[in-house]
């Protein structure tokens, strides 16, 4: 029987969600002082626990209170009642926390720099004035710097800085933003600045190394500055010569860099911005997000040279703010480390790691328990992509429809991430990166541990992709637990199919640049059919050969050279404009008349590839994806005397798998170099890659389409695929939360074992 309203009632409150370290507590107080509660709140290592002792009725509209009046990044996933004996309490308080059961999975990430703080920094008249870690419980570090669970302040790195007495009072301020912030701190008593040399002399502190670090930037000098996740490096964005010195230093001659600006007018200043992409920039998670550039700006060429976008995030720390404000212009600002290094996250390890990179450090002394890179996003389909998932993105949890085992899942070789299951919850990782070399390697395994430990994980079931020759898959073999491989392309397919619980049949479109097949071939353009206990490869593009092998992934021309030996055979080698020397041509015929070092792939990245060198926008890529990214830049711009753009024909070779033959679609492209300009023909490349799509679909006939693979970070791909497929009845699904490149692998692998059970088909 329900209570009178007027009837005292002791209820308990279990609530979870992303409600720690946002002013959960604080608000909870208010709202008892205001509806007449008495009682107390506590974090707990699942969320928060409430104990309210007061009239029902003035209870009832405390919790509809509490639901609608959430701080700005807050969110409840669950909320449960049980009524208790009366306690008598004589008031409301906020009780230390408790530490019984397992850790939450709802940890917020690190959280950009709030319009209340930016003010403060800006006030002469705020004690915070220009200080470079101002935050209050709706911004600051999160992730970075806690050492365990729950989010209290002596569980960060910020326990080694005791409060004064000013902001001990803004502490237990119930009306205060600041209210029980555990990042909270003044110059007074939190961490201060230092700009050292080379040689790790300190030349200035406070304010006066943050001045000087903006004279050292206008005159041209690199510097590494300690920022929320890791150091970075920093130069003048329209200085050439220190930039060509930065891509000397780094190896990175030709990747484009980010830039960091100090506000969106600033933005817009060099790249067209759309509302969404705008709303990207300014969320908390301030991303670098890929925007189109604009075709007048201030830039050094060598920022991103040949690239038809930019890489832009707002500054997103006070120490940014400060540095942005007082130096006026973009900056470039990419991850401290040295080429496959993972970034360097303490002094002692920059100065070590960035000795002959940065001529002088900008440091602070709050310790970074994580290393977090600056995550990427684009907008595709009218969606906010993650491309590379870290900074204000992990830990965020992916929801299953029903729970997993406790596993492990490792990821691939490239763009790594590892990832855990927690009940009905994926934890992804931050992304790690390539494991080419040894200390990358370490970092993996620092990371993998870290993730266990802060979780308190306990897996029984390891999962890797099933190419043994990748360095997760090496590494996970050296683990205790039920080894489980799963496929490549599998794991793609189901990443996507995670992230948006859907369960089988499916049909997963799942092209990337390569992946070991099922039958050891290099597959990369496939069309899989998800089925409650497997899967089949239903179809996949003609194959064609790599001369080189590896050498072919980082020469499109090479590509280019397999697909018309795959069509012309010898013939090919009659052409007189091929772009290889004669001892090249004479090598490469061989190879491929002998089958030497030349596997056959139905990569749809290679065949970009090769269309790109058959257009010659690129011969060479000098980094992953560079060819692919300037074939879609054609599609930007088609010319307006082209009222319709061509759509290339393509075969259908029935067999086990169908085989989708493009030489069609080469013959007519080739047609068209004298009657349509570049930029038309690639928008009709495009254009019938998606027709392939939806060739197969309706072939198929699943109502479920999933899009998966490093291609669909093409938004011109994507865009034409999903219309095509949702304008002929689909319900198309693409990856949003979880990077549709490898980066997404590990959150796939772990769903293999709820989607296809315990024996993941390899």
């Amino acid at each position: 029987m329900k209570p009178p309203a007027l009837a005292l009632q002791h209820l308990s409150v279990d609530v979870q969600g992303f409600i720690q370290g946002v002013g959960f507590r604080p608000l909870v107080l208010r709202l008892a002082q205001q509806y007449s509660q008495k009682g107390w709140v506590a974090n707990t290592l699942q969320g928060a626990q409430l104990a309210i002792e007061g009239c029902a009725g003035q209870q009832q509209l405390f919790l509809a209170a509490l639901s609608h009046q959430l701080p700005p990044v807050a969110e409840i996933k669950s909320l449960t009642t049980t009524r208790q004996p009366l306690a008598n309490f004589q008031d409301f308080r906020i009780q230390t926390s408790t530490i019984d059961g397992k850790p939450s999975v709802f940890v917020l990430p690190d959280l950009a720099c709030c319009p209340a703080c930016i003010n403060d920094i800006n006030d002469a008249d705020s004690r915070f004035y220009r200080y470079p870690f101002t935050s209050c419980c709706h911004c600051g570090p999160r992730y970075s710097i806690m050492r365990q669970q729950p989010y209290d302040r002596d569980h960060t790195t910020m326990a080694a800085f005791s409060l004064c007495d000013a902001c001990l009072a803004d502490y237990h301020a119930t009306d205060d933003r600041r209210c029980h912030a555990q990042t909270l701190a003044c110059p007074h008593c939190g961490p201060q600045l230092q700009l050292l040399n080379a040689g790790g002399r300190c030349l200035s502190e406070q304010n006066s190394a943050l001045l000087a670090t903006t004279d050292l930037l206008r005159a041209g000098h690199i510097i590494a500055i300690k920022s929320i996740g890791g150091f970075q490096l920093l130069v003048d964005a329209g200085n050439q010569q220190a930039i060509e010195r930065l891509r000397q230093r780094k190896q990175r001659p030709y990747q484009p860099f980010a830039l960091m600006v100090a506000d969106v007018p600033a933005a817009q200043q060099l790249a067209m911005i759309s509302p969404l992409e705008q709303r990207a920039l300014t969320s908390p998670a301030a991303p670098i997000v890929l925007l189109k550039r604009s075709a007048n700006t201030t830039l050094a060429a060598a920022v991103a040279p040949d690239n038809a976008w930019l890489g832009i995030m707002l500054a997103y720390s006070p120490l940014h703010h400060l540095l942005l404000q007082a130096f006026a212009a973009p900056l470039v600002a990419t991850s401290g480390n040295r080429h496959n290094q993972p970034i360097s996250v303490s002094t002692s390890q920059a100065l070590l790691e960035l000795a002959g990179i940065a001529d002088y450090f900008l440091t602070h002394d709050r310790a970074i328990v994580r290393p977090l890179d600056d995550s990427i996003v684009r907008v595709i389909n009218g969606n906010i992509t993650v491309l590379r998932r870290a900074r204000g993105y992990a830990p965020l949890p992916i929801t299953l429809p029903a729970p997993l085992p406790d596993s492990l899942a490792v990821g691939g070789h490239l763009k790594n991430t590892v990832a855990i299951s927690q009940h009905q919850h994926i934890i992804l990782s931050p992304h790690i990166g390539d494991l080419d070399s040894a200390a990358s390697q370490q970092q993996w395994q620092k990371t993998t541990a870290d993730l266990q430990d802060f979780y308190q994980a306990k897996p029984t079931v390891i999962l890797h992709d099933h190419h043994n020759a990748y360095a997760s898959s090496q590494l996970a073999s050296q683990m205790n637990g039920v080894q489980q491989p799963v496929q490549h392309h599998v794991a793609h397919a189901l990443a996507c199919m995670a992230e948006h619980q859907l369960l089988a049949p499916a049909l997963a479109i799942v092209w990337d640049g390569n992946g070991r097949g099922d039958d050891g071939l290099l597959w990369g353009g496939e069309f899989l059919l998800i089925k409650p206990n497997g899967y089949q490869r239903y179809a996949h593009l003609r194959t064609f050969a790599l001369p080189g092998g590896s050498k072919a992934i980082q020469e499109p021309r090479r590509a280019a050279l397999g697909l018309f030996y795959e069509i012309y055979g010898d013939a090919v080698f009659n052409h007189e404009n091929l772009p290889f020397s004669a001892q090249e041509l004479a090598l490469l015929q061989a190879a491929l008349q002998k089958q030497l070092n030349s596997p056959c792939t139905s990569s749809a990245g290679r065949l970009f590839d090769a269309i790109a060198s058959l257009l010659g926008v690129c011969q060479y890529n000098h980094y992953e994806g560079q060819a692919a990214m300037a074939l879609e830049a054609l599609t930007e711009n088609p010319p307006d005397e082209t009222r319709h753009l061509p759509c290339y024909d393509f075969r259908l070779l029935d067999g086990t798998p169908t085989v989708i033959d493009w030489q069609p679609m080469i013959e007519q492209m080739l047609l068209d170099f004298d009657k349509l300009p570049l930029t038309a023909i690639a928008a009709g490349f495009h254009n019938s890659l998606a027709n392939m799509m939806l060739a197969i679909a309706e072939r198929v006939d699943c109502p479920t389409v999933v899009l998966s693979g490093g291609c669909m970070q093409n938004a011109y791909l994507v865009k034409q695929a999903v219309q095509g497929l949702k304008n002929a009845g689909f319900a198309v699904y693409c990856q949003q939360n979880i990077p549709p490149n490898d980066g997404g692998l590990a959150a796939g692998q772990l769903y293999a074992l709820q989607f296809i059970g315990q024996s993941p088909c390899a």
